[in-house]
């Protein structure tokens, strides 16, 4: 099943000036990783104390994008610069987490029927990682199998936030939407256990 995350070595390509002037100021990947988490709840308590204002659903599909970037540049900085460490990966990992909880908790206080439903979400994004992180133990592959995967759920918030800054009434229907979502990321940890099973 198609996933953006299959786009990345693309978005890597473009994002190569950026990673080569961080480099150049000195700049880790790990600064990079923390950064992107601590912009994260910084918006996440922007949203939990704005989320009736207009203004904070044009934020959010911009910082999504920027999170994006941010998330690419700390492992291609590690990467083609050798820093890569213990630190950074438990930092990787941990940070993903703490962003999307961050960043989704929101959601309940516009989720106008079974708000319960973003909770399931956000709880399932998380075994979803830990799937993702259980295979490497298993098979020695991180496995980052679609679909609705990290870079997918940006995506999905990003979109809704376009859409009510726009006036859509989706308020309605985002526990449909939430409910999508989370059967799509049951279909991913599936896929990742079997993958660090090596049954896919």
């Amino acid at each position: 099943m198609i996933s953006i995350y299959e786009l990345k070595p693309k978005f890597q390509q473009m994002l190569m000036p950026f990673v080569n002037y961080l480099h150049k100021h000195n700049v880790t990947p790990n600064q990079v990783t923390v950064s992107a988490c601590l912009l994260s709840i910084i918006t996440g308590v922007l949203f939990y104390f704005n989320f009736e204002s207009s203004w904070i659903y044009a934020v959010l599909p911009v910082f999504m994008f920027v999170r994006m970037a941010m998330n690419a540049i700390d492992g291609v900085l590690a990467k083609k610069f050798n820093l890569q460490s213990r630190l950074g990966k438990f930092l990787n990992e941990l940070t993903d987490v703490i962003s999307d909880t961050a960043l989704l908790i929101p959601f309940i206080f516009i989720t106008q029927i079974f708000p319960t439903g973003v909770i399931i979400f956000i709880s399932l994004s998380i075994i979803s990682e830990m799937a993702g992180v259980l295979a490497e133990v298993t098979s020695g592959e991180r496995r980052y199998d679609g679909p609705m995967g990290k870079s997918d759920r940006a995506f999905l918030i990003g979109a809704v936030s376009v859409l009510i800054l726009f006036g859509v009434p989706l308020e309605p229907y985002l526990y449909i939407i939430f409910i999508v979502a989370s059967l799509l990321i049951a279909v991913n940890i599936y896929k990742r256990v079997l993958g660090g099973l090596g049954e896919n």
